[in-house]
Parts: C-alpha cells; sequence; structure tokens
C-alpha cells in the first residue's frame, strides 16, 4: 500500500509521520542514533513533544544535493532512476513505512542518496556501509519487497562513490521484530521506554527540563539505590582512568629512554605527537582591554541543569 505526498504541506508531512514508523527512524529505536533516542522518538510519535524536522546544516545540504547525487548515479552507472513522491507501507505492518529516495527503473531495486562529512569517509571504505543506514535501506527493501539496493554517497562535498547491498532476510527479520515490539509495546501500548544514557538522551533531558519550579519533593529509596550505583559507578571509572595513564606513562617512559617519539611493536606503530592548542587567555584580554570586559553585548547567557547530590547529614 502507499499514498502520495505530493498534496501533503510539509506540516501535514511531518504530521503524518507520526503515524508509523519510516527509515529515519530505524536507527533511532534500534539504539544507533547518536542524536536521537528512542524515549525522545516515543514522546514525538505519541504527540508529546513537537515533532520537529531537522534543522542542522548537515541535514540541510542532504535535502538541498539530493537531486546531484541522484543525477551523478544516473551519470556513473548509465541506470535510470525516478522520484516516488508517496509512503509505502508494509502489506502485514502498515505502520512500517518508507519514503526512498529514488526507484531504479527496470530493476527490483531502489537508489538511497547520502552526503557525507570528509571526516567520516572511512564509515565508507571497501563495501562498508555505515550501520545506521545499513539498516534504513533493509527496512525499505523490507517493505517495498525489493531484492536489493543501491546507496550513492558524496563525501566531502568532492568524492562521490556508489555501492550495491544485497536484501539481507536475517538482519531484515530482526529489524522487523524489534520495530513492531517498539510500535506494539511503546506507541500503542503506551509503555514509556527505560531512559538510557546516551548523550542524546542526556541533551534531550536537559533542554525540556531547564527551568523547573523552585520546589521539593520527596523522592522513593530506589533512588538512593540508584545514587549508590552511581557512586560505585564513578569509583570504578576512576580506578579504570588511573589504570589506562599508568599504561601511558610507561609507554611514554619507554620512548623518552629510548629518546623516540616513535616505536613498532609485531602488531602496532606508536607516536608520541606534539598537540598545539590555541585558546583565548581571558585575563590577559582584561588586563589589555579591561573596557571591552566590562561591556555586558560580548557575553551570551545561557542556563543549563546540573545534577547535584549530597548527603543528608
Amino acid at each position: 500500500m502507499s499514498k502520495s505526498t505530493l498534496d501533503m504541506s510539509h506540516q501535514e508531512w511531518l504530521e503524518d509521520r507520526k503515524r508509523g514508523i519510516g527509515g529515519s527512524d530505524v536507527a533511532t529505536v534500534l539504539g544507533l542514533n547518536k542524536y536521537k533516542s528512542p524515549y525522545q522518538l516515543w514522546l514525538e510519535k505519541t504527540g508529546q513533544i513537537e515533532l520537529k524536522d531537522s534543522e542542522s546544516e548537515p541535514a540541510y545540504w542532504g535535502n538541498v544535493l539530493e537531486e546531484v547525487v541522484a543525477k551523478e548515479f544516473q551519470e556513473r552507472t548509465g541506470k535510470k532512476v525516478r522520484r516516488r513522491n508517496q509512503v509505502f507501507e508494509h502489506p502485514l505492518h502498515p505502520f512500517l513505512r518508507a519514503n526512498i529516495d529514488r526507484d531504479v527503473v527496470g530493476e527490483n531495486a531502489i537508489l538511497e542518496c547520502k552526503t557525507a562529512n570528509q571526516f567520516l569517509s572511512k564509515e565508507w571504505e571497501g563495501e562498508e556501509v555505515p550501520l545506521s543506514y545499513l539498516c534504513q535501506v533493509q527496512h525499505y527493501m523490507n517493505v517495498l519487497n525489493k531484492e536489493y539496493c543501491y546507496i550513492a554517497v558524496l563525501i566531502g562535498g568532492q568524492k562521490f562513490i556508489w555501492k550495491r547491498v544485497e536484501r539481507d532476510q536475517e538482519l531484515i527479520d530482526i529489524i522487523t521484530e524489534r520495530l513492531v515490539d517498539f510500535w506494539e509495546t511503546n506507541i500503542i501500548g503506551g509503555e514509556e521506554p527505560l531512559i538510557d544514557g546516551s548523550k542524546a538522551t542526556s541533551d534531550f533531558l536537559k533542554e525540556r527540563y531547564s527551568e523547573l519550579d523552585s520546589t521539593e519533593i520527596i523522592l522513593h529509596e530506589d533512588y538512593d539505590v540508584l545514587i549508590d550505583q552511581k557512586e560505585e559507578l564513578l569509583k570504578n571509572k576512576k580506578e579504570l582512568e588511573k589504570s589506562i595513564r599508568q599504561i601511558e606513562n610507561q609507554i611514554i617512559q619507554e620512548l623518552g629512554i629510548k629518546n623516540s617519539s616513535t616505536a613498532i611493536t609485531p602488531n602496532r606503530i606508536i607516536c608520541l605527537k606534539s598537540i598545539v592548542s590555541k585558546r583565548k587567555d581571558l585575563k590577559k584580554i582584561a588586563e589589555k582591554y579591561p573596557d571591552v570586559m566590562k561591556d555586558e553585548e560580548i557575553y551570551s547567557l545561557s542556563t543549563s541543569n546540573r545534577l547535584v547530590i549530597k548527603e543528608i547529614q
């Protein structure tokens, strides 16, 4: 099944995304999205927070350059592709959806167009495809019953590559089971996903609860247990960091004794590099330009929450 998106406004398209799990949601449900957690996705799908389209620069240029990438794929391969302005639904699970970039004419295949930062080029070396994208296209192949998918990517605005990804039914089954469980348990069933330890969840919670009432509440003793667990983890973290520094110090000492910045072991190359960093010295600026430092207009204020825990005496 499918429905056209041609006459949808952007806001209508965003609202329609709440009614199912699309390709861009797959990595989030699987815990592979470092920018959004399953908890945040659950809030969006259940209407508890406003669903916003990505406003980041990479997302913007990814949309702008999609047509460029698709045309270059045609030029390089001789294949023809066509845009499908439709949202496709899985025949058995209509909440599993796909909004593909292009269909490949004459083949039971689709084309997914991507752009990538040059610093992420290693993720695309050889036969490699970033795991989040691999899961996304396997989901698309499942919804549309396709045999394979082409992924074309423009890296750093100057390097173009394309790859063919075969349908992996075993992986599809694993992904589908997770997606169905998330939809039926968390979205339809209303069960809140567990709060995870991802940076995405941390950043989201700090932003969402940046302004709280200056009141006091009583928490159950379970939270004392959680805090005890945190303190034990912090203790272990300090010991681990100390052990890591000890190993590094032993290596640095050996390089120093041998007066060499580079060493080779049977399995590794070790380098001791000098890294120069440049920072503003606010103390020196204040001494040299005292009037500038007093000007309130040069400062930008931001508010953030920090969890402070103290023992009751």
